[in-house]
């Protein structure tokens, strides 16, 4: 061990989210995220250097960021190097002086390794090796497999993110690209994502993709594609522009500069939602728009999930109930079954599973159970069906307005829902949201 390594010990405050309290830490926060990154696809191997910059809440004698299991090489702050130990998934850091709270520090990493997925009660998350190439998916806690950070929702930032990687491989990373240098045997792309992120929602995906445009009007949509996927891929996702203009007149404008849909050649059990971005597996696929419902939850997401992302995990329907109950929306609104058709079977499926949760605070095991999305959609429809059409769009497009591209918890949006109900809400919400019976269905 390095002299430069701290003594055993621990960061001292309290656990910013009682769902996942070993991810986050507190004291600071972070600002902005710069990764170089060089991947090699071969043995799997990613060196790194990470410049966070960040602010202090209080004052600092030592902080801690997540990381998972690579050799870190040096530490520096403000510059200077300092003192560090790297243990259990955390990156202790002593600085050469105490921090006062209010103010701005770097703090820059170099570290190297194979990376590895972190084991989580959800499975393995974070950065992927496939058989050719590389996938990230990191939510909840997936974030540290691939660079240090803040692992906690609720601490958002910039990102300049550039990856090196062989030639004949395309690199997507969030944001806009603004850079892409091509060597003798590899090239480095830069992306720019410019709307605070946090750290779960930053991906990038390494493959032998072709990059397809679609009609998309003011928002810039793509997609990357295996070759082999391509005449299926155009017709499933033929209707996304249609999709973009449909949610865009119902949420509010679409909060990012661009949306990107990679699709991996590879099974995955569901497609995952990242900043700007959206990933699905080769099965999501059919060239029959079979999973047409994915990719509008998948769009959904950019706005709820994404630009409102929760304060901590306990308000997990926020994302799912509003991204489940998007697509009942575009079904309703594309031709397809009306919302009402799809609440009626979605209650019915519920009505049929123990009544053993609070869509509010469903607790850890249960943040992704499917009853989380179908109760969270549910809870919606009622909303609807309570508060009439016109209130319930007025109601979602200040929702996303006024908390765009920051942090948003359940007693904000009922607080908000109040205000554009001419009755008393009380009991729908606390029937819906915080009784764990099932409440009748709503006509």
């Amino acid at each position: 061990m390095s002299a430069r390594h701290l003594s055993r010990g621990s960061v001292s405050g309290t656990p910013l989210d009682p769902y996942l309290p070993d991810h986050g830490n507190a004291g600071y926060r972070t600002d902005h995220y710069d990764l170089e990154l060089d991947y090699r696809t071969g043995p799997g191997r990613l060196s790194g250097q990470a410049t966070i910059s960040a602010t202090t809440d209080r004052n600092l004698t030592e902080f801690s960021l997540d990381l998972g299991r690579f050799r870190v090489d040096r530490v520096l702050v403000d510059g200077a190097e300092v003192r560090y130990r790297h243990h259990a998934g955390k990156l202790r850091i002593k600085p050469a002086a105490p921090l006062p709270a209010g103010t701005p520090f770097t703090v820059t990493v170099r570290y190297a390794g194979e990376p590895r997925p972190i084991p989580s009660r959800w499975g393995d998350l974070g950065w992927e090796r496939i058989d050719d190439g590389a996938l990230v998916a990191s939510q909840p806690t997936g974030a540290p497999s691939w660079f240090p950070c803040n692992d906690h929702p609720g601490d958002k930032a910039t990102y300049r993110i550039a990856v090196t990687a062989g030639s004949r491989y395309s690199v997507i990373a969030n944001g806009a690209l603004v850079s892409h240098v091509t060597g003798p045997h590899s090239t480095t792309w830069v992306y720019e994502q410019n709307a605070p992120m946090s750290s779960y929602l930053a991906t990038v995906q390494i493959g032998r993709y072709h990059l397809i445009g679609f009609d998309a009007g003011p928002v810039t949509q793509r997609a990357a594609v295996p070759s082999r996927l391509l005449t299926a891929a155009r017709h499933d996702f033929g209707r996304q522009s249609e999709m973009m203009t449909t949610f865009e007149r119902l949420f509010g404008p679409y909060p990012f500069g661009e949306y990107t849909v990679v699709v991996v050649d590879e099974a995955l059990e569901v497609p995952v939602e990242a900043h700007g971005l959206s990933v699905f597996g080769a099965n999501h696929v059919d060239g029959r728009r079979g999973f047409e419902r994915l990719v509008a939850h998948e769009l959904a997401h950019q706005w709820f999930g994404n630009s409102l992302t929760v304060a901590d995990w306990r308000h997990i329907w926020l994302n799912e109930g509003f991204a489940k109950y998007a697509e009942w929306l575009w079904s309703e609104l594309s031709g397809g079954a009306p919302a009402g058709a799809h609440a009626a079977q979605s209650w019915a499926m519920v009505a049929a599973l123990p009544q053993d949760l609070r869509v509010a605070d469903p607790g850890v095991r249960r943040m992704f159970d499917d009853r989380v999305y179908q109760r969270g959609a549910l809870a919606l429809h009622a909303l609807r069906l309570a508060i009439g059409d016109e209130p319930f769009v007025a109601l979602l497009r200040e929702w996303t307005r006024a908390h765009q591209h920051a942090t948003v918890t359940t007693g904000e949006f009922v607080a908000l829902a109040q205000r554009h109900s001419s009755r008393p809400l009380d009991g729908l919400f606390a029937a819906w949201l915080y009784e764990r019976p099932l409440p009748p269905l709503p006509s």
